[in-house]
């Protein structure tokens, strides 16, 4: 049976998202010498970190894509959707956490599909509100900040080690459904 290598590129990739994920200050150098290649071959394939980040990014968002469309393929409701997210994109979190401080918006390509993203999410936020799962008195956009700053907040668990990335996830769940619920104040 032969050894499937990954091409130099790949290599490249895999290595950056170890070195940035432990250390965000990280230089090209560090990661072209996990990569196990020289800086010039890393400067070929990436001239400089905004694109090896925009690269990284893009895998980032289809990486998340296809563990939220794989985790929630059974779900049969928008609210377990949901739940089966937060469990799908925790785990993420050693891998990409590093990419929310890299101000990535200012690509066209990546705002594009972060918005498509956003789009999806409110239309999913509003069909989970017809279900019951969210007051529907409180605002579709209020619903995905919290969603989105819910992640971030479980990754950072996750990542300083004060939770595992199924319990940040569950504390995830239960802040967004309970603390949404609609009831007496």
């Amino acid at each position: 049976m032969s050894v499937i290598r990954p091409t130099t590129k790949d290599a490249i990739i895999e290595a950056a998202f170890e070195v940035f994920s432990q250390n965000q200050a990280a230089s090209l150098g560090d990661v072209a010498q996990y990569a196990g290649v020289g800086r010039a071959t890393l400067h070929r394939h990436f001239p400089g970190r905004p694109e090896l980040m925009r690269a990284l990014a893009k895998i980032a968002m289809a990486e998340l894509d296809e563990a939220v469309e794989q985790a929630t393929a059974g779900a049969t409701s928008y609210e377990q959707g949901f739940r089966l997210s937060l469990h799908a994109i925790v785990p993420l979190a050693n891998r990409q956490l590093f990419l929310a401080n890299e101000g990535l918006e200012a690509d066209p390509e990546i705002a594009a599909a972060y918005d498509k993203g956003l789009q999806e999410l409110r239309r999913d936020v509003d069909a989970a509100k017809q279900e019951g799962a969210f007051d529907p008195n409180v605002p579709t956009d209020w619903i995905v900040e919290a969603y989105e700053n819910l992640i971030y907040a479980a990754w950072s668990l996750v990542r300083s080690g004060e939770a595992t990335a199924k319990q940040a996830a569950d504390l995830a769940w239960r802040t967004l459904s309970q603390g949404l619920k609609g009831g007496a104040q």
